[in-house]
């Protein structure tokens, strides 16, 4: 089909953000779309060429997928006003972008994150070779390659095997209960999801084939002990101590809180609410404050509602904690917050010596 025959060259698209496609190990841009009074879907991003024809917007790489997004992201935004002329109706809108934006965002690089502490985690793990693997007669030919990512990821339990350009001659490994690699068939957009997953859950002896937001949720549960030994570090001593010489109190990076108390508590560690449940959470407003009346263990960050409304953020328990320990009214904390790159986080734990 022409992209003239299409139908889509009048849709308006409000923003772009690339997702990992695991069965063709490349990068697929998706678009948002602007659908009236309904919410704006997202879909994968279909494009023209000079000749008329219909492509899939693909990219070889996350790197390459994330500039081409921040490049056509402002771009969007500006020809919001061409298309949306109600100023009430278009904040609405970018209202939803930005909400949708920082979903997207926020949840691959609390998987990178994960990524990186699953690694961390095994470095010191015996490595196998490929010879002492004991592997299945018709999957035989897989032993080096199979044998090549055990010395990345040794915990793996889930492996796909093959040249990733060609998916027939790829395949799906699993560590069966005998200790044998066996073969779970060739590669399918279901089972290769299940082996990317793997890459994160098996580092935490979890399986990816299980609800991946519960898994997710018990991850999260696991590095909340980790993150506060950020603490002992010198070089994070130093960013604090920087940090509250400038006057900021709370510092939010990948779902991870710096918090500071006066007195003698000094800095503790927090979530944020959304980085303790799936949903995607409300806008965030970053010149917004916080107002803590309670010790809670979550914060919920200052948002912005579709209407326009300005929330302030507030401290809270999760659902099974019970009830967080209320302050004094004369100690309820109103506070600005600092939002830093998913990168800080991703780097700290970097350097968190092993025990």
């Amino acid at each position: 089909m022409k992209w003239s025959e299409f139908g889509r060259s009048s849709d308006i698209i409000l923003a772009v953000w690339p997702y990992y496609r695991p069965h063709t190990d490349n990068w697929v841009m998706q678009e948002l779309v602007y659908m009236g009074n309904l919410a704006p879907k997202w879909r994968d991003r279909l494009i023209p060429d000079a000749n008329d024809n219909v492509y899939g917007s693909i990219h070889p790489n996350r790197d390459a997928a994330i500039a081409a997004a921040h490049k056509l992201n402002p771009e969007l935004v500006q020809a919001l006003s061409t298309h949306i002329t109600d100023p009430v109706e278009r904040r609405s809108i970018e209202l939803k972008v930005d909400k949708a934006l920082q979903s997207k965002s926020r949840l691959q690089e609390e998987e990178m994150l994960m990524l990186a502490e699953a690694l961390r985690r095994h470095q010191r793990d015996e490595r196998p070779t490929a010879l002492s693997l004991n592997i299945a007669p018709e999957v035989e030919h897989f032993r080096h390659d199979l044998a090549e990512q055990l010395a990345v990821m040794p915990y793996l339990k889930v492996a796909r095997v093959g040249h990733s350009g060609t998916r027939s001659n790829q395949h799906i490994l699993f560590l069966n209960k005998k200790n044998i690699w066996s073969s779970a068939g060739g590669i399918n957009p279901k089972n290769a999801k299940v082996a990317e997953r793997a890459k994160i859950a098996n580092g935490f002896d979890l399986l990816g084939s299980e609800h991946w937001g519960e898994t997710k949720a018990k991850i999260r549960s696991i590095l909340l002990p980790r993150a506060n030994q950020l603490l002992q570090l010198a070089s994070v001593k130093k960013l604090l101590a920087d940090a509250l010489a400038r006057g900021e109190r709370v510092i939010v990076s990948n779902g991870i809180v710096f918090w500071y108390e006066n007195n003698t508590i000094g800095w503790q560690v927090k979530q944020t609410s959304y980085s303790a449940r799936e949903e995607e959470g409300e806008t965030i407003w970053q010149e917004g404050t916080i107002l803590s009346k309670n010790h809670g263990r979550l914060v919920v960050l200052p948002y912005i509602k579709e209407d326009g409304e300005q929330v302030k953020g507030h401290t809270k328990n999760g659902p099974k904690d019970g009830r967080a320990k209320p302050r004094h009214p004369d100690d309820y904390l109103e506070i600005p917050f600092s939002l830093y790159s998913g990168d800080l986080m991703i780097g700290l734990m970097g350097e968190l010596p092993y025990e």
